[in-house]
């Protein structure tokens, strides 16, 4: 039998570490303002209606804009993305315009940023959000989508950047 052992937040993070995720930047523009973040937490909820769910950091109170907007756009990052993923992750320092400088951008319905050359985009109206522990728990419905790029895809595994 395994010793049992106390688990830990540090312990949590060394374990989801270790669980792939495929590399977002989630955008939002309105009122609010406009916003992109880069994230693994980005899942299916269902395909009838088409839902996704993202979560964000509440630490950040930007990212109210995005519950504030009532739209979002997932925007799946390739292997040549890494620099971007970076830039909306914060490395650097960027401010957000810089950031959205790095690339080329459209909108489809909604008017949520989509990356031009992304593995796949989903453009998404919001239907609810949860505030859980640390996080914005935002579930959307998609409304419009992009599948630009069949490029290998960007994702994050053992703290670090990696493409399959």
């Amino acid at each position: 039998m395994l010793e049992k052992k106390k688990f830990t937040s540090d312990i949590y993070r060394d374990c989801m570490s270790r669980f792939a995720g495929t590399v977002n930047i989630v955008t939002t523009d309105g009122e609010a303002g406009k916003r992109g973040v880069t994230v693994s937490a980005a899942t299916s909820v269902s395909d009838d209606p088409p839902s996704v769910l993202i979560c964000l950091n509440q630490d950040r109170v930007e990212n109210s804009w995005f519950e504030e907007n009532g739209v979002f756009a997932i925007n799946t990052l390739c292997k040549d993305h890494e620099k971007l993923a970076r830039a909306f992750a914060g490395e650097g320092h960027l401010e957000m315009p810089d950031r959205f400088e790095l690339a080329d951008w459209e909108t489809i319905i909604t008017g949520a940023p989509v990356l031009k050359g992304s593995r796949m985009s989903l453009d998404c109206k919001i239907v609810d959000v949860q505030r859980v522990a640390t996080h914005f728990v935002i579930i959307g419905e998609v409304i419009g989508y992009n599948l630009d790029s069949l490029d290998p895809a960007l994702v994050y595994l053992d703290r670090s950047y990696k493409s399959v």
